[in-house]
């Protein structure tokens, strides 16, 4: 999920562990669940950091070690050991509760990106498979709202916070069933709809901000993609693509940020701009299509003998992406 619904999934279940009479019966081991709450629903996402040093390194390892299997141990042990001396915290049984909504708080926010495109490498160190289940969009409006409300209804006085979070999460519960089932019928539904279906294509359904449309991504024996939408039942095919087969598209693949894209997606394809003095390769992802376009990119500038010149991994339009590589272009 986006930061913004993190932030209020952690106030939501400092507001829950109130169920927990521990916390309810003394306010300092309240404050320390609820500062390890907020801290736990965004601890995970710390590789962000990674962002400043280099996009392609932050592209390569965010979602990955940081939400692997022992990081879900790793995380709330260092928010305790942190947290429970800054609120004077030294009773073992205190202690023990405060790293129990820690580890609550650290293993909904992995789960729950898991439900996202992005996915997550959650089996690490098993697999470093991206796991990601395509049924909740990174910012859905009714879990960011239904937090929002309930957090201000609890700040208010109005509702006690036990019964009116134990409310909400089942609510919630509920809406990811529902979101799950609603998935799995679009995906069984995409063949029949498809009229230029075909026996080996493979189908990706994709979640958009509104439960009534989807992003569709077909994928083609031929290695080629179709992709549309599904709009109230209705799918449209929007574009065809299919990934260049001009030498600088392998010679890019040997690039570390051309790498770093590839490991974090399978659904890739490239196009080749030929200049007077080289070559631009833009690597996009199919599953992000915006207006025709794939602005999630990973574009490389060669010159005529394949030798880098300038590189640039993240989300740009391409109107944005002509400006940027402007120089190259037209040198």
């Amino acid at each position: 999920m986006d930061t913004a619904t993190h932030v209020v999934m952690g106030l939501g279940l400092a507001g829950l562990s109130f169920v927990d009479p521990v916390v309810s019966s003394n306010p300092s081991i309240a404050g320390a669940v609820m500062l390890a709450t907020i801290l736990g629903s965004q601890a995970p996402d710390a590789d962000t950091a990674l962002r400043l040093k280099d996009n392609a390194l932050y592209i390569r390892n965010h979602r990955g070690i940081t939400h692997s299997l022992p990081f879900l141990i790793i995380w709330p042990a260092l928010l305790t050991l942190v947290i429970t001396p800054f609120f004077g915290i030294v009773n073992l049984q205190a202690i023990g509760h405060v790293a129990l909504w820690s580890f609550i708080a650290v293993a909904i926010h992995v789960f729950s990106d898991l439900f996202n495109t992005y996915g997550t490498q959650a089996a690490r160190p098993f697999t470093e498979k991206w796991i990601a289940w395509n049924i909740i969009h990174i910012f859905d409006p009714f879990i960011f709202g239904s937090h929002a409300a309930a957090i201000i209804l609890w700040i208010s006085d109005m509702i006690p916070p036990a019964p009116l979070f134990i409310t909400l999460y089942v609510c919630i519960t509920l809406y990811y069933i529902w979101r799950t089932v609603a998935h799995h019928r679009v995906t069984k539904s995409i063949k029949i709809k498809d009229v230029r279906h075909h026996i080996n294509d493979r189908y990706i359904v994709i979640p958009t901000i509104s439960p009534r449309r989807w992003n569709i991504v077909k994928a083609k024996i031929d290695g080629s993609y179709d992709v549309g939408q599904l709009i109230n039942g209705h799918l449209k095919w929007i574009k065809h693509a299919i990934s260049s087969t001009h030498p600088a598209v392998e010679h890019s693949k040997s690039h570390p940020d051309i790498q770093a894209f590839l490991y974090f997606t399978s659904y890739a394809v490239a196009e080749v701009e030929e200049l007077p003095s080289g070559y631009i390769v833009r690597w996009g992802d199919v599953r992000y299509l915006h207006r025709k376009q794939f602005p999630f990119v990973a574009v490389l500038v060669m010159d005529n003998q394949y030798h880098p010149l300038n590189t640039y991994v993240g989300w740009l339009s391409s109107d944005k992406l002509d400006e940027k590589f402007a120089i190259e272009s037209s040198s």
